[in-house]
């Protein structure tokens, strides 16, 4: 078995789709299909069932598919052990995030990185949860900040310590902003702009019970810049995160009872991650769960 056709194997197996996998990994869809019939001929078993649309892995592919992550795995660990120490590590480092305060977190490992990898560039997209786990599963990012709630059942994952906490965003002469908190009697009269995702409206709705149905909502968001500015210019109260930031003429109130939102650090299951890639994520990991560097 060779190990390029052991890497092939585990994308289709992670895709479950030859299409897909072959766009992945660079490659014709006949030439992926041939070595993948060539390597059931060669070992002797069926690995995959075959349907219309997706395919799926047999009892024999599914052993296949923990023995070969082991091999690449070791084989990549030792090439890595034999490298030249000294080595400078390069490369970029492609991180989605949604708006949340956890980006202070990355920021400060992000400096801590560079500190001792200079050459390590960082490119950060900003975009909902959604667009950020496509733009993953596509391989055009290696690690995504999510806000909760979202399903992960594709990614490895940690969870993150801080939560986010809901409130509005409102005028300073709004009569809310003198209130200590804001409750969903006092959001029933007013126009509200909401988040467009619907896995967060309907978090809103059960915050909001019978009340929800009765709201005016005059705007949907995706990111939190233009919101402000409606708000600002009497469009609405903007439902939001507390980010800490200072938007002039604005003020945020929170939500009573208290609802809060958390956050995860994703990255996409046995991917193959640049050294920098993979660095980043094990110390990001590490600061998390309070490891010491070397550990």
């Amino acid at each position: 078995m060779e190990l390029r056709v052991l890497k092939y194997f585990l994308m289709v197996a992670r895709e479950e789709n030859i299409t897909r996998a072959a766009n992945l990994l660079h490659v014709t869809q006949p030439t992926l299909s041939r070595q993948l019939m060539q390597l059931e001929e060669e070992l002797g078993v069926k690995l995959f069932e075959r349907g219309n649309h997706s395919i799926t892995l047999t009892d024999d592919g599914m052993l296949l598919r923990r023995r070969a992550k082991e091999i690449i795995d070791l084989t990549e660990k030792t090439e890595e052990e034999l490298s030249h120490r000294d080595q400078e590590i390069a490369g970029t480092v492609a991180i989605g995030c949604g708006e949340t305060k956890n980006m202070s977190f990355l920021s400060q490992r992000i400096i801590e990185f560079r500190e001792r990898y200079p050459l390590v560039r960082f490119h950060i997209y900003s975009a909902t949860a959604d667009e950020i786990k496509e733009r993953i599963e596509k391989g055009l990012l290696d690690i995504g900040l999510l806000l909760e709630p979202v399903d992960i059942s594709r990614f490895e994952f940690i969870r993150m310590r801080e939560k986010e906490q809901w409130g509005i965003l409102v005028r300073e002469d709004s009569e809310l902003a003198g209130q200590p908190f804001v409750s969903s009697r006092d959001l029933a009269k007013v126009p509200l702009i909401m988040a467009e995702r619907e896995v967060v409206q309907r978090d809103l709705a059960n915050w909001f019970g019978d009340l929800y149905e009765n709201l005016e909502i005059v705007s949907n968001y995706n990111l939190l810049l233009n919101a402000a500015n409606m708000a600002k210019h009497g469009v609405g109260a903007v439902l939001c995160f507390n980010m800490e930031s200072g938007y002039s003429g604005l003020k945020f109130v929170p939500l009573f009872p208290r609802l809060e939102s958390g956050a995860v650090l994703v990255w996409k299951k046995d991917q193959a991650f640049s050294v920098a890639a993979k660095r980043f994520i094990e110390r990001a990991k590490q600061c998390i769960l309070g490891m010491p560097e070397d550990a």
